[in-house]
């Protein structure tokens, strides 16, 4: 075509600026519902895969922003039975990743089948057969707690369009071993008894200075927010703050993720935006816990940040590990190991 040039290609997304700094999303790609966590210097994230096998995608990261795929730890659809014809958005819905007694667990939902979970002793697997900790329809987003006195504990959240409602957390006692819920559950977040609250879900559950803390998001997620609730006892009661939301970003919905810690303490929240057709990204947000109350400050001040210095976590920039890019650079990954 006579000298004139066909249209240019866009380069690939690029997270990491190469000068200290980054960009957001750090994932530029659909990976919905992210949790990670830190072991040692690795961090891991894992995400909502639904209906797709295999399922439950385990990516690796040196420094938060590059990240590279390592394995997936679902096979196969469970049960395979109700997945031999496709199943569009049912299946795996948010799941929470953890690190505990030497060992990876991926606690996940099935929305129309129960609670599951998944342990590997390596993240690129392999990893177990799902077992299931509870049968039901419209249990959704569990979150276990390995406490410090040998007890443990799993929260979820609940579907409407299964259960019937929604907006509220469960709580349940769950046997240290992870192998089954001792009890029936309580509520121990309505959001219901908060003005202005609608769709509480995503609950991820830690404990940090004596408080027991759910990051939960609420809103939607085309335009919702991030909250966080804390209570003295894990049961309640939890007194509640908004933590991050769109303010004069242009960040919709910044919605349901993982708080991380670095080796030299730094703490960072990972979260997703649903950006419609192209998916819902993942941003990096720094995080602060502010001297005065012991609340955490997210982004800038509680809103999303388009860029940032990278965390200080010693790691080099790049894809060092040459595994498969993972749509927003490259390596091993938060929550509290």
């Amino acid at each position: 075509m006579s000298g004139t040039a066909g249209p240019t290609a866009a380069l690939p997304w690029r997270a990491d600026l190469g000068d200290g700094t980054y960009r957001n999303p750090v994932l530029h790609a659909d990976w919905s519902d992210p949790d990670a966590i830190r072991v040692g210097d690795d961090y891991y994230l894992t995400a909502s895969s639904f209906h797709r096998v295999p399922g439950l995608p385990v990516l690796h990261s040196r420094d938060l922003v590059n990240w590279t795929i390592v394995g997936h730890a679902l096979p196969e659809p469970e049960p395979a039975a109700a997945y031999t014809a496709p199943r569009h958005g049912c299946g795996v819905w948010a799941p929470a990743l953890r690190h505990h007694a030497g060992r990876f667990w991926i606690f996940y939902p099935d929305p129309d089948h129960g609670l599951y979970v998944v342990t590997a002793a390596d993240p690129a697997g392999p990893w177990s057969r799902p077992r299931r900790l509870k049968a039901g329809r419209g249990l959704i987003d569990p979150c276990p707690l390995w406490d410090d006195d040998g007890r443990a504990y799993l929260v979820h959240a609940w579907a409407r369009s299964r259960a019937g409602f929604n907006n509220r957390l469960t709580l349940h006692r769950m046997s240290p071993d992870g192998d089954r819920l001792l009890d029936e559950g309580a509520v121990v977040v309505d959001g219901d008894a908060i003005p202005g609250c609608r769709t509480l879900e995503g609950p991820k559950l830690y404990r940090r200075d004596g408080w027991y803390w759910i990051f939960a998001p609420a809103g939607g997620v085309a335009h919702g927010w991030q909250s966080a609730f804390r209570a003295r006892d894990p049961f309640g009661p939890y007194e509640h703050r908004i933590v991050l939301a769109q303010g004069d970003s242009d960040v919709n919905g910044p919605h349901q993720g993982a708080w991380v810690d670095t080796p030299g303490g730094e703490h960072w929240f990972l979260h997703f935006q649903d950006r419609g057709a192209h998916g819902r990204v993942v941003h990096l947000q720094p995080m602060r816990w502010r001297p005065d109350d012991g609340w955490p400050v997210l982004g800038a001040d509680g809103t999303p940040v388009p860029s940032h210095r990278k965390p200080a976590t010693g790691a080099g920039p790049g894809n060092a590990t040459g595994q498969r890019h993972a749509g927003g650079g490259g390596e091993r990954g938060g929550g509290q190991a």
